[in-house]
């Protein structure tokens, strides 16, 4: 059994020692991107927080949707842009937003000249998939909780 600290300051949390997930030509671009991942440090297995920066010109991820987990954000630092089916929206410190299950691809884009600071919480649904309507990209959630990566015609990468 492990033990986990019963509280400590986000920032001081280990930053995420891989960077993506994705494959290559994706992984490179999440440069920019750093992640603290809050809740594995208690032992949170329903759910994700991560503390995310993200540096001038970051993304926090490809423009995606998943089929199962529902995602939610909140900006404490910065101004990111969040991109949408529906558009695109400036953020600001204090604003948050949700994406359900199913419901429209997003991702944030940091195009100022400031480092964003966000606070992400997801859930961990199992066998999850996720589109990524801008790339020839597909993922699914083996019932490990591994993403596998396949282009869309199925072949895997």
């Amino acid at each position: 059994m492990t033990t986990s600290p019963p509280a400590i300051r986000a920032l001081d949390a280990p930053v995420r020692v891989k960077a993506s997930n994705y494959p290559e030509p994706f992984a490179s671009r999440m440069e920019g991107r750093i992640k603290q991942s809050l809740g594995d440090l208690f032992g949170l297995r329903n759910f994700g927080v991560n503390l995310t920066r993200l540096r001038p010109g970051a993304v926090s991820a490809l423009h995606h949707r998943h089929t199962c987990q529902d995602e939610f954000i909140y900006v404490l630092a910065g101004e990111p842009t969040l991109l949408t089916d529906a558009g695109e929206t400036r953020l600001e410190p204090g604003m948050v937003a949700g994406f359900a299950a199913n419901g429209t691809a997003h991702h944030l884009e940091n195009r100022t000249n400031r480092d964003c600071l966000i606070l992400e919480i997801g859930d961990r649904s199992g066998r999850d998939e996720a589109t990524y309507p801008q790339d020839d990209l597909m993922a699914s959630m083996d019932a490990g909780g591994i993403w596998r990566f396949f282009r869309k015609d199925g072949t895997p990468y």
